[in-house]
């Protein structure tokens, strides 16, 4: 993703939800990786961006995944959604988001609140965690206001409509971050999607259900090859 890892940090405007697609695109078109269609995985933020993506660029995929995606208008509010409401109205939400841990307790914090069962780190692993988010942060806060701004916070759901790929979406039916009943504002745009909300789990599906994840996108992809073959 923009300005993630070892890709260059450039600005806002590239880290909006629709200025993260493109960054995609142009990827996806130097590696020649649209010369036959794909299909596409995104989680939270990347499931915006991945849901904008495929209505902006339908000839590329084959098909989608969204895993707990944002950018919707969640008919029930998170957990998170509400602490931000609360900083928000307070004046400190850029002092403090609560997927932006800059202490170990504020780090546990957010595991809480991601994971349906947080995993029992040792402190060592824990502070290494850390020490690897703290220089980013400014870069995180940054991205995060830009993405939670009026132009994208509801990308997602001003797209979905344009989605024409086969679409598969999976939830952790505890997500604290972004709630589960956002799964059924997709599937009342795109009636014909396939949804999955699995147990034990929160908004880190990838952590929480690996196994699970990857048996459920994997039989997805066989499944939509097979009608197209």
């Amino acid at each position: 993703m923009p300005g993630h890892e070892g890709t260059s940090r450039t600005g806002p405007e590239d880290y909006s939800i629709q200025g993260q697609a493109s960054r995609i695109h142009q990827f996806v078109q130097s590696i020649g990786l649209d010369k036959t269609p794909f299909h596409l995985v995104g989680t939270s933020m990347g499931g915006n961006v991945a849901g904008v993506y495929a209505a902006s660029y339908p000839s590329d995929l084959c098909s989608l995944t969204l895993v707990c995606p944002g950018g919707l208008v969640y008919p029930t509010e998170s957990e998170f959604i509400s602490r931000l409401r609360k900083l928000e109205e307070n004046n400190e939400q850029k002092e403090s988001i609560p997927l932006i841990p800059s202490t170990l307790k504020e780090l546990d914090a957010m595991l809480k609140l991601c994971c349906h069962n947080p995993p029992n780190l040792p402190r060592q692993v824990l502070r290494g965690l850390l020490a690897n988010r703290i220089p980013n942060n400014n870069f995180y806060k940054e991205v995060f206001m830009e993405i939670a701004g009026e132009k994208s916070r509801h990308s997602l759901q001003e797209h979905l409509h344009l989605i024409t790929a086969p679409l598969q979406v999976i939830w952790g039916k505890h997500d604290q971050v972004l709630d589960v009943s956002g799964a059924a504002v997709i599937q009342k745009v795109l009636p014909r999607c396939q949804v999955d909300l699995l147990d034990d789990s929160g908004h880190s599906v990838a952590l929480e259900r690996p196994r699970k994840l990857a048996k459920l996108m994997m039989d997805f992809v066989h499944s939509e090859a097979k009608k197209h073959a």
